[in-house]
């Protein structure tokens, strides 16, 4: 590669670390630069995994970034390790917005293998390919922080990499919202993945399950279903607690287990709760879940927290002091992805400001309006303001109605409830109408993960915790512009 080409490549990253922090991570100094050919700029990735996150989430800002520096009309194409270089065809640059399933066959994820002779975005077959569940980078054992919160969940994933299917069989992990669950499947299947007889998993979320349930037996395909879940050597299925009320799909995940635990394949299972408390769950699952390992994952606490708040910032290429993780840590007491996100806030500023990362920075970040009395956030005012702008009642709200126009700001009531006041989840969940606690975790989850996704109502959540948050008496409870 010519020397101006390395120095554009640097200028890229460069740009990236000053316009697009949030997504840059340390590894990204080991991309292999192989030089600008035919309005093409070609990196080399030695990972399957990250190849995937590139192309998923960062060919857009590469492009961009490339674009910048170069006052080109070019591209940017990840290729694998092993992949020629002759193809000049760019990555593509749009994120999918599918959220599903992630089949992992051999070290593939996505669906059926490729045909021989065909490779995936010009890669060799084979290697990863995601259409559904994105498998992060990040989520490996390396970097899962490990406490007496977890550490028994942690022991159990590793021997489980060892030995499929022979031992903690099933493995069932349950945990509040933002504790590390999703972390620990990934990094199981990563281990699989990275081991030389790699064995065939099916990485699923349970919402996934019943999507494909309901069409395969609209389509008649049920015989392709089964196949597709059931002839796996491990299946892992997140938030298996959706399958409340669904009692054909139930049916079917009952002999789907069975048929995986009879043939000794491995099953690993994630929840909100454990198999006792999911609500209308049969008692033939409950008592299946139960007959392997069952291992709860706690809150972290304060030391754990500012050793994940310093994992946080080394995957992001910061150096965060005791100091500044001290704070970060006393400040984000709920789950971990409100640790990451105050990394995420302080990484911003520091950016923005060209300043080192010091305690005066992170209060900066964190703490924008500390020199004034904060009013108190009560759940009247949270009801109010949602009602105001959904033009709704409490009564609506506390009701059994399961219109989208009823279950939306409920949801929303449950979401700004959780992050503002101190109120349990039973609590709240008392509060709407005597649902359970678990209707208010997947309250809040939903409207985290919608919130990511669609920009309007992001923009009204912005405006609803303004005003929520404002004193008493310059509240509008009017209707959001």
């Amino acid at each position: 590669m010519t020397k101006p080409d390395q120095a554009l490549w640097l200028d890229v990253l460069s740009y990236l670390r000053t316009k697009h922090p949030a997504i840059c991570r340390q590894w990204f100094d080991d991309i292999e630069p192989l030089g600008l050919k035919s309005g093409v700029f070609r990196v080399r990735v030695d990972q399957d995994v990250r190849l995937s996150y590139l192309e998923r989430v960062c060919a857009a800002q590469f492009t961009e970034a490339l674009r910048a520096v170069s006052g080109a009309l070019v591209y940017v194409r990840f290729i694998a390790e092993d992949e020629q270089e002759e193809s000049s065809t760019p990555s593509v640059v749009t994120r999918p917005v599918t959220v599903g399933a992630a089949a992992i066959s051999g070290g593939t994820i996505g669906g059926p293998k490729p045909e021989e002779g065909t490779s995936t975005s010009g890669r060799r077959p084979g290697g990863i390919r995601h259409e559904g569940i994105l498998i992060s980078p990040d989520y490996t054992f390396e970097n899962f922080i490990v406490g007496p919160e977890n550490r028994l969940a942690h022991a159990a994933s590793q021997a489980i990499c060892e030995k499929p299917g022979r031992v903690y069989n099933p493995f069932f992990v349950h945990g509040g919202v933002g504790l590390g669950k999703t972390h620990l499947l990934q990094a199981l299947c990563l281990r699989l993945m990275a081991q030389n007889e790699r064995p065939t998993i099916y990485y699923v979320s349970c919402d996934e399950f019943m999507t494909q349930f309901m069409e395969a037996v609209q389509a008649g395909a049920m015989s392709e279903f089964r196949h597709r879940f059931r002839d796996v050597d491990v299946l892992v299925i997140d938030d298996i607690h959706f399958l409340t009320k669904r009692d054909r799909t139930q049916e079917e995940f009952f002999h789907t287990f069975n048929s995986l635990y009879q043939s000794e394949k491995q099953i690993v299972l994630s929840s909100d709760a454990p198999p006792e408390d999911i609500p209308d769950l049969e008692d033939r699952l409950i008592s299946r879940f139960q007959s392997g390992l069952v291992v709860q994952m706690n809150a972290p606490c304060f030391e754990t927290r500012v050793q994940i708040v310093k994992q946080k910032g080394k995957i992001r290429g910061l150096d965060l002091s005791e100091d500044v993780a001290c704070f970060i840590a006393n400040r984000a007491t709920q789950n971990i992805r409100e640790l990451e996100g105050s990394v995420t806030k302080i990484q911003m500023l520091h950016v923005t400001d060209q300043r080192p990362i010091d305690l005066e920075l992170a209060k900066q970040a964190l703490e924008p309006d500390a020199g004034t009395l904060r009013p108190q956030v009560t759940m009247s005012g949270i009801v109010d303001a949602v009602c105001a702008h959904y033009s709704v009642k409490l009564t609506d709200l506390q009701s059994k109605r399961r219109q989208k126009s009823i279950v939306l700001p409920r949801q929303i009531c449950m979401y700004l409830a959780r992050r503002f006041t101190r109120f349990s989840l039973e609590e709240i969940g008392g509060h709407f109408g005597g649902r359970d606690h678990t209707t208010v975790m997947h309250a809040v989850k939903m409207i985290d993960l919608e919130r990511e996704e669609n920009a309007e109502l992001a923009r009204v959540l912005a405006a609803l915790e303004d005003q929520v948050r404002a004193p008493s008496g310059s509240r509008r409870l009017a209707v959001v512009g």
